[in-house]
């Protein structure tokens, strides 16, 4: 594993830089050549990403030849032989899935035949997950509109609840998405939103196999994601990716937009942060899948 340039290396050739160029130049190098994570980032991507004819296989080693180290396939409702089948064969690995019905199957739900079948199915991709060699789950864990917070709260708390022993078991991560879900943040807030209440949400838990898979982009919008990064500290344990424009009000390329990627670097070495980063965009073809390779390296300096 490569390491970060040595601080030496750093002053180095920052003053390098600064001693014969113009200073918006200066400004740029300096952009692109601070708080490195070569070899602390991990880049992955979402199967669906992969918008390539032919087999999973095929598939896998398009991801691979773009520049990705990892894919996340979607579960329940993977194939989990034909998964490990084409790991074998591309050298790809799992690093994770993301539960495929947790939008419309909620642990929030105020229906205790609906939470029942969102246990039984994020149990099951924590089973298929472990099955293929991944080590996440990302679980959207509720929506506002199942009732008001100081009842969604404890009702999905008490329901993802009973998966952490197999998650336990199994060594099997369940990571929580920030997402606009009209739950732990303001949806008609401000821009000075802070993760305060996504902190105390995952602490609740008291368990080390629930963490944050924090996406840099959804929230944007309503607070720095730098300083969110900060607050959530140890309870990131993945991260996503995606642009945002504030001025637009759009979702946009990795790199577009407005979001102040240099703090959300510094704030990836303030906690100290190693792991997996999974862009999470519309996708596309082999040219497109490279594109988002590289964009994913020049936002985080790799």
């Amino acid at each position: 594993m490569q390491l970060p340039l040595s601080r030496r290396h750093f002053l180095k050739s920052s003053a390098a830089i600064a001693s014969g160029a113009l200073f918006t130049t200066n400004l740029r190098a300096a952009h692109h050549g601070s708080y490195p994570l070569k070899g602390r980032l991990f880049k992955t991507l979402k199967i669906n990403m992969i918008k390539i004819d032919g087999s999973l296989t095929e598939r896998f080693q398009a991801a691979k030849r773009a520049g990705f180290m990892g894919v996340e396939m979607n579960s329940p409702g993977m194939d989990v032989a034909k998964t490990r089948r084409a790991i074998a064969e591309s050298g790809l690995p799992v690093d994770g899935t993301v539960c495929s019905s947790h939008w419309k199957i909620r642990h929030s739900s105020p229906d205790a035949t609906t939470r029942a079948q969102a246990l039984q199915d994020l149990k099951i991709a924590l089973r298929d997950t472990h099955a293929v060699g991944g080590h996440t789950v990302l679980l959207v864990v509720g929506k506002g509109e199942d009732g008001p917070e100081s009842e969604i709260w404890p009702r999905s708390i008490e329901n993802i609840r009973q998966a952490i022993p197999l998650a336990a078991e199994l060594g099997v991560s369940i990571v929580i998405e920030n997402v606009w879900n009209q739950f732990l943040y303001d949806h008609e807030g401000g821009s000075d939103q802070t993760a305060e209440r996504f902190v105390r949400y995952v602490d609740e838990f008291r368990s080390p196999w629930v963490g944050m898979q924090f996406d840099i982009g959804n929230h944007w919008k309503y607070g720095s994601m730098g300083d969110w990064l900060r607050s959530l500290g140890k309870r990131v344990i993945k991260l996503d990716v995606k642009g945002f424009s504030r001025t637009q009000n759009k979702f946009m390329r990795i790199g577009e937009g407005d979001i102040d990627f240099l703090d959300v670097r510094k704030a990836l070495h303030d906690i100290n942060y190693h792991g997996w980063v999974a862009a999470e965009v519309k996708g596309g073809d082999f040219a497109e899948l490279k594109k988002i390779s590289s964009q994913m390296d020049r936002v985080f300096g790799l």
